[in-house]
């Protein structure tokens, strides 16, 4: 099959996260499999306009908003066969808030792909901007896809679709694999602390914020590391100057695990999450996350009270943080339980059970 993916990033864009990552390891089990893959996304500086890594080819246009007008224009091209946007089989259009609208115009069977609703984001793009996105998503793309197959990640983000308007019949859950951890992770040395640690995009609605202020009801020797980049690091930074937080940015794999293997307990104060990426990745090094029970997937990705802990807010979380730092034994037995339940997940599973969800939407 000839599959066009469409995303508003890739993961080399500077604010590229878990959902990028899904769909590009979903684009590489495909170009394995030997379909001909095409990525569609935004351009930005630290990629070139056209690209191939893992087999899937890579095409960048356009900016935060323009990406999608650009591929728009790239499919009506490709309608009269022209341009590299032709002769697709099936299309993944994935919404990051909105989507590209692409079954409108891409002539081939289309997907939605969205990892959860996006209500709680949208007032962080502005009064007006946010209240048109919610309008494009919540009344607009539900009408354009109606009786089209959806993909989400988890059981919360279903029944999130669900109150939208879509049909539950029409909703396939593929979840999310996990990359193994690297075969050689360097040992950091002991620095004589207990080291909280929250891996995120650094943007309003991961809240952040909320982790900065459990360091700081907590003893001196407790410090909070914080890892991952995005446009919310110089506020956050300003906000913890009086806390003992370590900003590490985007750093490489080996030493992102390495970070996550000497953590005590990982931070997820999410204001929502389709599934939570984060919380699997801590788990394969035993470490439990806390996080917040009406944040969506981390219902599915944390199981409460086994492989970590729920809380209701954030006058719960230091309370809770607490607690299990006060109770090894029991904070063991939780990261046990969470490396066991992320040694089930792969991205070859995802890959496969998408790949025929796409078979069968192709024919």
């Amino acid at each position: 099959m000839r599959i066009l993916l469409l995303c508003w990033r890739d993961s080399t864009h500077p604010q590229g996260g878990g959902s990028e990552r899904y769909l590009e390891r979903v684009g590489e089990y495909l170009a394995a499999r030997g379909h001909d893959v095409v990525y569609r996304t935004a351009g930005h500086t630290d990629a070139p306009r056209r690209s191939r890594r893992n087999g899937v080819r890579y095409s960048r246009s356009g900016g935060k908003y323009t990406v999608y007008l650009n591929a728009l224009g790239g499919l009506a091209l490709g309608r009269l066969g022209l341009g590299t946007l032709r002769r697709f089989d099936v299309v993944v259009d994935t919404q990051n808030g909105i989507p590209f609208f692409a079954r409108l115009i891409s002539g081939a069977p289309t997907v939605l792909l969205t990892h959860h609703r996006h209500r709680e984001q949208w007032p962080v793009a502005g009064r007006l901007i946010g209240r048109f996105g919610w309008f494009l998503e919540s009344r607009v793309a539900p009408l354009v896809y109606r009786g089209a197959p959806y993909v989400t990640v988890s059981e919360s983000s279903r029944a999130d679709l669900a109150e939208l308007g879509i049909s539950e019949g029409d909703i396939s859950i593929i979840a999310n694999g996990i990359d193994p951890v690297p075969a050689q992770v360097p040992r950091i040395a002991d620095d004589g602390h207990t080291h909280l640690v929250t891996l995120s995009r650094l943007v309003p609605h991961k809240q952040i914020e909320h982790a900065i202020d459990v360091v700081r009801e907590l003893p001196d020797d407790v410090v909070l590391d914080v890892i991952g980049s995005g446009w919310w690091a110089d506020e956050l930074r300003e906000y913890a100057q009086d806390a003992r937080v370590i900003f590490h940015g985007q750093v490489t794999e080996d030493y992102k695990h390495a970070l996550l293997a000497r953590a005590a307990i990982h931070l997820m104060p999410s204001r929502k999450e389709g599934w939570g990426l984060a919380v699997v990745e801590a788990a394969q090094h035993g470490v439990p996350t806390i996080g917040y029970v009406d944040a969506g997937g981390l219902r599915d990705s944390v199981v409460d009270g086994t492989t970590g802990v729920l809380v209701n807010g954030p006058k719960d979380l230091p309370g809770a943080v607490r607690v299990l730092l006060s109770d090894e034994p029991r904070r063991r037995a939780l990261g046990e339980a969470a490396r066991e339940l992320a040694a089930g997940y792969s991205w070859e599973e995802t890959g496969r059970r998408f790949e025929e969800l796409l078979r069968r939407v192709a024919k």
